[in-house]
């Protein structure tokens, strides 16, 4: 309410408040011109947001870990997979004795619509899974070749959590089932835009090559001065085994014709270690053979002897005198030797008397 002044008559009248007085109207003018600087100077140093505040529409997970019984460079390339892809999760290891369709479960609770999945065979065997989760396609690798980060120890530096630009080779468009690789691929490694972890940035590429019936993964920076590339790691070649309809099982879609299985390898190498041995020994019961059996004796052959010349016959000489028995030179200077020794002593022994 306004404030009321009581008047002598007993009237009451209202006053009207005073206008407020404005603080910046108050201010000089040179003052305010100083405070509109340093305003600008504040906004200047003051460290920009991010790039872009889009929408995070891709809703991509992927779930990456590993049965039991890896070795300890598997390991390391799975946290290597998890540090370059920030839309990655993690989860503990798998009983070797589960079956693979739990493992759709276990997408399904950590909210993963795609997986990649490491399975250790013999210690020494690794096989690799890309699903999608449920409902497929998925296709298993043989992994090898193996080579992280720490190992290698590269030149190339990117930075964490960026996004990648995703290279493949021309020959992924020219095979059907190398067409489905490709789009498996893209939507697992791709980094979605916008993603929370993620950084609004590309300063490295991933490239996929075909050789050998093989894929080959490489990893590199991409240099702003002349967009030259660095490798940073990890790499590793994928040996395609088949492509399966569902999630970890189905119909076959592909099988590859090329494919020789690690324990099939290894047999072949041991025959052929095994191959040479046998020829040895063979060669050493031979030569044991030839050395037992006699001795054949071939017919004088009348026309060997046709070029042969006789040698001049020498007439014998008898020696009637003793020859003289050589002089041994080391032995002589040895007497000398000791002669002189001898005669030396007498002289110093006479010269002390």
């Amino acid at each position: 309410m306004a404030a009321t002044k009581r008047k002598r008559r007993g009237g009451f009248a209202v006053q009207a408040k005073k206008p407020k007085r404005n603080e910046k109207d108050a201010e000089p003018p040179a003052k305010r011109h100083a405070t509109a600087e340093e305003v600008e100077e504040e906004e200047g140093d003051r460290i920009p947001g991010p790039v872009c505040k889009g929408k995070w529409k891709n809703k991509e997970r992927i779930l990456i870990f590993s049965s039991r019984g890896i070795n300890f460079r598997t390991r390391h390339l799975m946290q290597d997979l998890r540090m370059l892809m920030p839309h990655s999760k993690a989860d503990t290891k798998m009983d070797r004795k589960d079956k693979l369709f739990v493992i759709n479960e276990v997408c399904e609770m950590k909210n993963c619509n795609k997986c990649i999945y490491f399975e250790a065979k013999k210690k020494q065997d690794l096989y690799m899974w890309l699903s999608n989760s449920p409902h497929g396609p998925s296709a298993k690798f043989l992994v090898q070749n193996i080579h992280t980060l720490a190992e290698l120890k590269m030149t190339g530096n990117c930075l964490k959590g960026s996004r990648p630009l995703l290279s493949f080779d021309p020959a992924f468009d020219e095979l059907p089932h190398y067409a489905l690789l490709k789009e498996l691929l893209i939507q697992i490694f791709s980094t979605p835009r916008y993603h929370p972890k993620s950084q609004p940035f590309v300063d490295h590429v991933f490239t996929f090559t075909i050789l050998d019936n093989r894929i080959w993964f490489r990893n590199f920076q991409i240099i702003e001065e002349d967009a030259a590339l660095v490798e940073i790691g990890p790499r590793f070649v994928l040996n395609l085994i088949k492509i399966f309809q569902g999630s970890f099982g189905g119909p076959t879609l592909y099988e590859n014709p090329h494919y020789q299985s690690p324990n099939m390898h290894r047999r072949v190498i041991r025959s052929i270690t095994a191959a040479k041995y046998r020829e040895k020994q063979q060669v050493k019961d031979v030569q044991k053979l030839r050395k037992k059996e006699p001795k054949t004796l071939l017919p004088h052959d009348p026309t060997a002897d046709v070029f042969v010349t006789p040698a001049e016959e020498k007439p014998i000489e008898i020696q009637w005198v003793k020859p003289e028995p050589k002089v041994d030179l080391k032995a002589r200077k040895k007497r000398i030797y000791k002669r002189q020794r001898k005669m030396k002593q007498r002289m110093d022994s006479g010269k002390t008397k």
